[in-house]
């Protein structure tokens, strides 16, 4: 029960890595998942509408109180094609969630962390934050923007210990991968990409952001945590 009475507020929990921590968390002692013998309840907000973040953190504290525990993780793929070909509302929506969306979640949980005494914010980056990958352009920037926020708010905020890390998945089996790959389930040559062979599974990525979220990593803050199988170790 790593996070017995901890209160977390997860953000893109309804499907893969998402969903994994959602239950995962739950079975740890978190208010998170009714039917897993926690307590739950879910906000149907847009990341990036500033007004929908604040009234989803309100939301939480009107329900349960300040959280301890904020996982920034609601993302999308967006459209791949070369950087000069890309549609400038297709850019700016990549940002919107993927950036801009942790931006809020940050904006707006922090001073409640703070009057609360402390807490642990888990940013979903991605190993494209750290590496170039064609084709996804809004993306990469995005994914790199959200490490750099981490960096940035663990600089400002370990004063009022709250701690905040960001996790870099590599190839994981989530609904996202596959709509990429036009609905089918990651195939050989994905695999090859890790040194171990094999896509990862969401409850693999949800076991890193646990630590993250519990006194297991007391002492870490302000790093990107690979979970990648090894892509990039090459």
């Amino acid at each position: 029960m790593k996070l017995a009475n901890k209160i977390a507020l997860i953000t893109g929990a309804g499907s893969g890595m998402g969903r994994a921590a959602s239950l995962l968390f739950a079975k740890e002692g978190a208010r998170m998942i009714e039917a897993d013998g926690g307590k739950a309840f879910a906000v149907k907000s847009d990341v990036s509408k500033s007004a929908d973040a604040e009234a989803m953190v309100a939301a939480t504290l009107e329900k349960f109180g300040a959280p301890n525990v904020l996982y920034n993780n609601a993302g999308i793929e967006g459209v791949s094609d070369f950087l000069a070909l890309m549609k400038e509302e297709d850019f700016d929506r990549v940002i919107a969630i993927n950036l801009r969306g942790v931006f809020l979640g940050m904006k707006y949980s922090l001073p409640h962390m703070v009057k609360n005494g402390g807490g642990s914010i888990i940013n979903t980056a991605s190993i494209a934050g750290l590496v170039g990958l064609k084709s996804v352009a809004a993306y990469c920037a995005a994914k790199a923007g959200v490490i750099a926020l981490t960096r940035v708010a663990a600089l400002e905020y370990g004063r009022y210990n709250i701690r905040v890390n960001a996790i870099c998945p590599g190839a994981i089996d989530t609904p996202m991968v596959r709509r990429v790959r036009g609905g089918e389930a990651p195939g050989p040559a994905m695999q090859r990409i890790s040194s171990l062979n094999r896509v990862g599974q969401p409850e693999e990525i949800a076991k890193m952001a646990l630590f993250l979220a519990s006194d297991d990593s007391s002492f870490a803050t302000g790093a990107p945590f690979i979970v990648d199988g090894g892509w990039t170790a090459v």
